[in-house]
């Protein structure tokens, strides 16, 4: 037995504390083994009551599926509600049954109507007034359960599915006439899932909103069907010359067949294929039950005769393109000073160009398209301050409504250098600085010259003339590639780009329209440049609510003038010297860079005059390489055939930097090819007299009217010659 051990005066306080914390610790695990107790007890409880509930064999096959199918339905619930979320943001405008109304009546530079855009929503044709035989032979071909469903059919989506999958191609189409309708209204033509997703839901949205009625109205008024005309009662009057109130039978049918693929089946396009289609669409009148086989049989017999317009030229590219512009124009300015939704609109068309520009893009790819695998173009021709005479977006309208010239993004190659020697000559360099061309490589990525050999050391001027590559990277390594992007931002490129090693040869996306629109900085000393098709616009009845010279943005300064006048006297002598050889013109001062992308995808040449500037790519959509085409054989030569054109008649105007005598070239004549355009281009008026007329057509449209006036309101002379209100010396024709 151990002896007793007299006790620390110290411990009776541990003790203490340490029955407290054995207090504590007891308390916990009680309160856990009660609660344990408590959930046990309860889920008991629980067990038991859900026991009546259990069920076993076929009831618990279906119950277990009324399980799953109610979370599977509550999760797609949420997926819908995700993606309604986005549809519904397209119907925020308060005027969305409205918006769709711009209409724009569009003149060329000489005020004669060039054509039309927009829909103006035609109240004076109520539906009942559409014949019977129009819409039975609409709703037969469109949508035959319009009346039966809420917006979407899914037994006509299935069949059309079904079907289409009989024929391993497109053969019907699933989407209802509501569907459409939509998409008319809200949406684009862009075949992705995201916009049949928002279709499908504004359909049911356009169903709560408006009778049926009233969605089939507005499906006949909406709707593109060719020729630039919307709803069936602007159709009937082109391809007809009569009211949709008189079409017969088999009109209303060639009508009913366009709301499918109006380029393909336009009368005035294919008329053999036009008749084919409205045989089709007879065949639905029966197959519907609408018609019966006898009711038909007269127009098969007798197929519609519509008028003849193939020969009429409707610059379509370049409508397309002011549509668009005028109505970010209403948009951004013209919607707060008016509720006016009827324009017209005098733009800087000018149609001489334009049939040179198609006729020169059509020719040089007929006569060497094959030889150089290249199959498609596009043109832009402006003025050096941003108003656009001519633009070709690809070869046939009819086949391809999309516009190569402001939406196909491709790279320039080395069109693009001009931007990097702007940017290193405001930060110090000059023409005659030497740069250089010798073996490079920053990273894996070593830049070769296209001769694969190097000059050694070069001025800026013999490298951007012989278009070296070495030069242009190591002047964007000294100066920043930032910089340059800067620089091209303020030059009114919008597309993104990369800041990449090797942007400074062309590793950017640009379209040919932004290219342009750049390289008219040079033209134009310097300046800002903002391109427009809209000289001025004015109501119905001739109130000018929008002139460009008066209410437009004022140029600022970009480039200094000396940094101008140095980048004329450098891509002249690309043109004169160098790769561009191919596009110089008698007597005028040309200036110029050619572009080739790596496997010859593209080819580009973009140059300019004191009087016009132009952008021509060359190359495929599917971005197949060609044969070898390069910027300096055939964009160049197209381009030389569009502007030795426009430039006849035409006082020249030289550009800055650049002095003495015009150039020469010995065997080429200024004459146009006669197969680009029809004769001579015609003399216009000078300048001076131009600003006098158009000075003078202001003071008659401002003069108070008088008793002996016989001229109505509204109405005003038009001007011969450029109607874009300059005042200033008027550069073009």
């Amino acid at each position: 037995m151990p002896p007793f051990k007299k006790p620390d005066p110290n411990k009776p306080k541990l003790g203490r504390f340490s029955r407290r914390l054995l207090d504590f610790d007891a308390r916990v695990d009680h309160g856990l083994f009660a609660s344990g107790v408590w959930l046990r007890s309860k889920w008991d409880d629980l067990s038991a009551f859900m026991d009546r509930f259990h069920v076993s064999g076929v009831k618990r096959l279906a119950v277990e599926g009324a399980s799953e199918g109610l979370t599977l339905g509550t999760v797609g619930a949420v997926v819908l509600l995700a993606l309604a979320v986005p549809a519904f943001r397209e119907t925020s405008d308060d005027d969305w049954l409205k918006r769709s109304e711009l209409a724009v009546s569009f003149l060329d530079r000489y005020g004669q109507k060039i054509g039309e855009r927009g829909i103006r929503h035609n109240d004076t044709v109520p539906l009942d007034e559409f014949p019977d035989h129009l819409i039975k032979a609409t709703l037969a071909t469109e949508d035959r359960r319009f009346f039966e469903h809420f917006g979407i059919d899914f037994p006509g989506t299935f069949r059309a599915l079904g079907a289409n999958l009989r024929a391993q191609g497109v053969v019907q189409g699933g989407s209802s006439i509501t569907q459409q309708l939509a998409k008319n209204l809200f949406l684009n033509n862009e075949r992705t899932l995201e916009r049949k997703v928002k279709e499908a839901f504004l359909a049911v949205w356009l169903e709560t909103r408006l009778t049926k009625k009233e969605i089939l109205k507005l499906y006949l008024d909406r709707a593109y069907l060719g020729g630039g005309t919307f709803g069936v009662d602007g159709a009937a009057q082109y391809y007809f010359n009569k009211s949709a109130r008189d079409v017969s039978l088999a009109e209303a049918a060639m009508l009913a067949g366009l709301f499918k693929a109006p380029a393909r089946f336009a009368p005035h396009i294919n008329l053999a294929a036009a008749r084919a289609r409205a045989s089709v669409v007879l065949d639905n009148l029966v197959e519907a039950g609408f018609m019966t086989e006898g009711q038909v049989f007269g127009a098969r017999r007798n197929p519609a005769r519509p008028i003849d317009r193939r020969e009429e030229d409707t610059p379509n590219y370049y409508l397309d393109w002011a549509y668009r512009e005028i109505q970010k124009l209403v948009e951004s300015k013209l919607g707060k000073q008016t509720a006016e939704r009827v324009f017209v609109v005098r733009t800087g068309f000018d149609p001489g160009i334009q049939r040179a520009a198609d006729a020169a893009l059509e020719s040089s790819l007929r006569q060497f398209g094959k030889d150089y695998g290249a199959s498609q173009g596009a043109i832009v021709i402006m003025q050096p301050d941003g108003l656009v005479r001519a633009m070709v977006g690809g070869r046939d309208y009819g086949e391809s409504q999309f516009n190569r010239a402001t939406d196909a993004q491709r790279q320039p190659g080395s069109s693009f250098k001009p931007y990097v020697y702007a940017t290193a000559l405001m930060n110090g360099y000059k023409s005659s600085s030497i740069i250089l061309d010798a073996p490079l490589c920053i990273g894996n990525w070593c830049p070769q010259n296209y001769s694969h050999s190097y000059a050694g050391p070069v001025t800026m001027l013999t490298a951007l003339t012989n278009s070296f590559n070495t030069p242009a990277v190591r002047t964007a390594q000294a100066v920043g590639r930032d910089k340059i992007i800067a620089l091209m931002r303020k030059m009114g490129v919008t597309s993104d780009i990369i800041n990449s090693a090797p942007l400074p040869l062309g590793a950017a996306d640009l379209t040919v329209l932004e290219m342009t629109r750049a390289y008219a900085h040079f033209a134009n000393n310097g300046r800002a440049v903002l391109t427009h098709a809209a000289s001025e616009i004015r109501t119905p009845l001739g109130e000018i609510i929008w002139r460009h010279e008066r209410d437009a943005t004022k140029p600022e300064q970009i480039l200094p003038a000396s940094v101008a006048d140095e980048m004329n006297l450098m891509l002249h002598n690309a043109v004169e010297n160098g790769t561009g050889r191919r596009a110089r013109i008698n007597g005028i001062y040309v200036a110029g860079k050619t572009g080739t992308t790596n496997a010859y995808r593209d080819a580009w040449f973009m140059g300019y005059s004191g009087n016009f500037v132009g952008g021509v790519w060359l190359g495929n959509d599917d971005y197949s390489p060609t044969r070898r085409m390069t910027g300096g054989s055939l964009p160049a030569m197209t381009w030389q055939k569009v502007m030795a054109y426009a430039h006849q008649g035409v006082e020249p105007v030289v550009l800055s930097g650049l002095k003495g005598p015009a150039p020469r070239v010995d065997g080429q004549a200024v004459a146009a090819n006669p197969d680009l355009a029809p004769g001579q281009r015609p003399t216009t008026l000078s300048p001076r007299s131009v600003t006098h007329l158009l000075r003078l057509e202001r003071l008659l449209k401002d003069a108070p009217p008088t008793s002996s006036s016989t001229s109505r309101p509204g109405r005003s002379a038009s001007a011969p010659g450029d109607a874009t209100g300059n005042t200033g010396p008027v550069r073009g024709n």
